[in-house]
């Protein structure tokens, strides 16, 4: 069996697959785009819950999709938004070798409203508690000029690197504690990590992201493949990307400066589906230091399929998420509100298939309640909406297959579009 390996530094894009169906269409798309090395078992275990499935259940549907399809070729499997050393066990036994640390219990998001004296007090508290032994931060950080290359120069006043240990101390030394667990549980194996801070209030400057960087390496955490800052703009879920182009191009420029100097390691682009408008830019700043994560876009393009084909099963769907919209859509940040869902029309039939799954409001509507639908909905027929969306899809593999190679041949021809 054809088992995942590390990817190094190479461009890459992770293919998360909620239902376990989705990869012959994965396989399909990345066959046309040898410069990206595929992630094709990709779950977060926040996912995982949600779906009822294992670890080894999302390793095994990725391997026997490419063992039947005869794929012989490089691919990686990422545990995604890792928060606890219990979670870096299961999956590490599981087989995966791509673990995405989520730090953000120890992300400060009220630093960015702290005053000068609030800072200075949050900073003692940290200190006291050993977050900087030996270590002295402003002979480190203050008075240094960073020269990350392209006549860009980076340096903090004291204001900024008091924000930035504020915010993002605890958040570094919890990554850390999980860089640990992750070696140990890999057991001598090859693995790599990535570090996520796009779970946040606010955007993650420049300064920041170095400092962040800068405080991973000094805490010793190897092999770190790839960070995911959080952008300017909104990379909302299933949607394109909403802010001003040239802002979030001015700032991306930074960051992959930032991860050249402080690593290298590639920029991560999380909730990365279906960024149509910026996939240029991304791919011609970042290069060959990319990697693009998507999940719920998948799920989406599954439903497409039942819309199309069964769409009797679709309509019980899209009114059941409905009901679970203001409920579900707590965990995410999203635009869409509950007035927009009341203002979309009933599902009729495949007529109304753009509604749904290419508007924005439908799009987030069925993205956030994914988990409902799986594990709580029931058809009219008696069938939990699981079970009638697993046998709908097991009876259309070609169309499943064909519309999702269409979705991520478009989403990587536009990354190499720049």
């Amino acid at each position: 069996m054809n088992a995942p390996q590390v990817l190094g530094l190479r461009k890459s894009f992770g293919f998360g697959d909620r239902l376990g169906l989705a990869t012959p269409g994965h396989l399909a798309a990345v066959r046309q785009f040898p410069d990206f090395a595929p992630i094709f078992a990709q779950q977060s275990i926040r996912e995982m819950t949600r779906t009822q499935r294992t670890p080894v259940e999302v390793m095994s549907a990725a391997q026997s999709a490419l063992d039947s399809a005869g794929y012989d070729g490089v691919w990686g499997a990422d545990a995604d938004h890792l928060k606890t050393p219990e979670d870096v066990e299961r999956v590490a036994a599981a087989g995966f070798c791509f673990f995405t640390i989520d730090p953000s219990a120890g992300v400060n998001n009220q630093a960015d409203q702290m005053d000068e004296a609030a800072l200075r007090t949050a900073v003692a508290i940290l200190e006291a508690e050993g977050l900087f032994a030996d270590f002295s931060w402003r002979d480190y950080y203050l008075d240094r000029v960073f020269t990350p290359g392209h006549g860009i120069i980076l340096q903090f006043d004291e204001e900024t690197i008091l924000r930035a240990i504020v915010k993002y101390s605890r958040a570094t030394a919890i990554a850390a504690q999980l860089a640990e667990a992750i070696v140990r549980s890999s057991k001598g194996r090859p693995y790599e990590i990535e570090v996520s801070v796009d779970e946040t209030d606010a955007p993650t400057t420049p300064l920041e992201h170095l400092f962040f960087a800068l405080e991973l390496k000094r805490r010793g955490v190897e092999n770190l493949v790839s960070l995911a800052p959080r952008f300017v703009g909104e990379f909302e879920k299933g949607i394109d990307y909403r802010g001003d182009l040239a802002r979030f191009e001015s700032q991306l420029r930074l960051h992959v400066a930032v991860a050249r100097f402080a690593g290298p390691y590639k920029i991560s682009v999380h909730s990365g589906s279906d960024k149509f408008t910026v996939y240029p830019i991304i791919g011609r700043l970042c290069g060959r230091s990319l990697h693009v994560k998507t999940a719920g876009t998948s799920y989406l393009e599954a439903l497409r399929v039942v819309a199309r084909t069964e769409p009797a099963l679709f309509a019980e769907i899209a009114a059941y998420c409905r009901g679970r919209f203001d409920t579900d859509k707590a965990s995410y940040h999203i635009s869409t509100t509950g007035n927009d869902i009341v203002a979309l029309p009933p599902f009729r039939d495949a007529g109304d298939e753009a509604v749904y799954l290419d508007e924005t409001a439908g799009r987030q509507l069925l993205h956030v309640t994914f988990g409902s639908v799986l594990t709580l909905g029931t058809a009219s027929d008696g069938r939990s909406f699981r079970h009638a969306l697993l046998e709908r899809l097991a009876k259309e593999t070609d169309l499943h297959s064909e519309l999702l190679a269409h979705h991520f041949i478009k989403h990587l021809s536009r990354l190499n579009a720049g």
